[in-house]
């Protein structure tokens, strides 16, 4: 009986690792040692990153929400404040969306905050 080798699965495996590691810089896409290393690094990047973005998006949301509501003369929080008084269920990524695209519409939510606040 011959022996059996790992020749095909420890090739594919390196393979799968070079390939992930396709345009990383010097040996470390060709080298299966340290492109071994670069990849794992590589990916738990990635996998935090994908987690961040969430917060990203939401400060940029904020960011422009706060900005369309101080050319309406409210600041964000009393917004946000005049909004849950008002029971408007609105998230703050349609809110960002509609204070660049709608401005008039976005106003109108503004307008409803305001009301919300005096209530």
């Amino acid at each position: 009986m011959s022996r059996a080798v790992a020749g095909t699965k420890r090739k594919d495996h390196r393979k799968k690792i070079l390939g992930h590691a396709k345009g990383f810089w010097g040996r470390r896409h060709s080298n299966y040692k340290v492109a071994k290393d670069a990849v794992a690094k590589a990916m738990s990047y990635a996998y935090r990153d994908r987690r961040d973005k969430k917060s990203n998006f939401r400060r940029l949301w904020i960011a422009r929400i706060n900005a369309a509501c101080r050319a309406e003369g409210i600041t964000y929080s009393r917004f946000i404040e005049g909004l849950a008084v008002a029971q408007v269920q609105v998230d703050r990524k349609m809110l960002a969306d509609l204070a660049i695209r709608d401005p008039a519409g976005f106003k109108a939510v503004v307008e409803q905050a305001k009301a919300g606040l005096k209530a």
